[in-house]
Formats: C-alpha cells, structure tokens, sequence
C-alpha cells in the first residue's frame, strides 16, 4: 500500500473526456522518508498536487485552443497534469514539471489512463536553477500565486527559461499576489492583460486567464 488512497474522475475538456486518478481528499498524506519535507512541502501542503483545482480546470481549457505550432511549453507545478495531456493529446512539444516527489508517477499513469504517450517530465524546484530544462516559447501554471514569495519565484522560473519572444498563461482564482507577478513579469518586458473565465460544466467554475506576451 503507498500510504494514500486515491480515486478516478473524469472530466471533459472541449470535445474530449479525461480520466485522472487523483488523491481521495485533501487529507491524504504520506512521506514516510522524509523526501517531501526536505523539498520544503509541509504536511498541509503535501496533497495539493493530487487535486484538480477549478484553475487547473480553467488552464486546460486554455491550452485546448492556442496555438501549440513550432511552440515548446513548460508547465510549471502541473500537479497531476491535466492542461498537460490536453498538449500531449493535441501533439504539443510539452514539459510538465513540479518539485513534489509523486508528481511524475501520477501523470504518468495519467497519461497511460488516457490512451497517451508519457508526457516528458522534469522535476523542478523553482528555487534552484536547472539549465538542462532549456528555453520555452510558451510557459503555462495554473492557481501558483497562493503564497507569500510565489510571485518572485514564478517570475524567476520566467527570467531562466522564457525566450526572448515568448508568452506566459497563469490560471488564478484571485490570489492576492498575482498583482505583484504581473509588476515582475512586466519588469522583464512582458505586456499584461487579464481575461475572466467562467465554465459551465456542471458547477460553475470563475477565475482569470492571466496573459503575458513578450516581442523579441
């Protein structure tokens, strides 16, 4: 037994249905060696990763449309990765990543619950530089901005692997710290607008597409 319990859900994301195992409920905890806590993930935070969030929602539904031609894209903290296997599905040149230690088991088997190739996965811990994971022309992250130090982290994630032209799309519910990512991301030469979102799909889900485009 891994310590955790999981379960299977579906949603639908434009014409196509996804199947995601996910953590059972927020409750879930297990780090019986100690690797989460090393990595700065406390008990409270551990089972964020396994949980489709309505931004995590909000972001695949954005990436189901754009404009994936000649574009490699990072996603940074993809949890269990859904706007990633909306790329992969779409034949997307993606990365996901994040730092916690079960993230790649769960997109994996994700990716194989969906009748998909793995999605190429580095881990990533955005307070560390990592110059293999190269440059992206797009780079995307959905509900990052819920504490204290995220938006200078995101920003920092930005400065290393963005190319000169390049575009960011965060998904936020209205985190109090997505003002202060857009004065950074906008110190760095990106021009800012906001797009409120609202799905239909059985509960309604509300947020805002945060777009930050960069010319070369």
């Amino acid at each position: 037994m891994p310590g955790y319990s999981t379960r299977t859900m579906t949603v639908r994301v434009g014409a196509h249905d996804y199947r995601l195992r996910v953590l059972s409920d927020r409750q879930q905890f297990a780090d019986p060696d100690g690797h989460g806590a090393r990595l700065g993930i406390s008990s409270a935070q551990w089972s964020h990763f396994g949980q489709l969030w309505p931004s995590g929602r909000l972001l695949a539904e954005a990436v189901d449309s754009i404009d994936i031609q000649g574009r490699r894209i990072l996603e940074a903290g993809c949890g269990i990765g859904l706007a990633s296997l909306v790329l992969q599905r779409r034949g997307a040149d993606v990365v996901a990543s994040d730092i916690h230690p079960l993230a790649e088991a769960f997109i994996a088997y994700n990716s194989a619950l969906n009748g998909l190739p793995a999605v190429h996965y580095r881990q990533l811990d955005w307070e560390q530089p990592l110059p293999s994971l190269g440059e992206f022309d797009l780079i995307i992250a959905s509900d990052v901005l819920y504490e204290r130090g995220h938006a200078e982290l995101l920003a920092g994630v930005v400065e290393r692997h963005a190319r000169g032209r390049a575009e960011v799309l965060v998904a936020d519910p209205g985190r109090g710290y997505s003002g202060a990512a857009a004065r950074l991301l906008e110190a760095q030469g990106f021009a800012h607008e906001r797009i409120d979102v609202a799905l239909g799909d059985g509960p309604p889900v509300q947020g805002r597409i945060l777009r930050f485009t960069r010319e070369e």
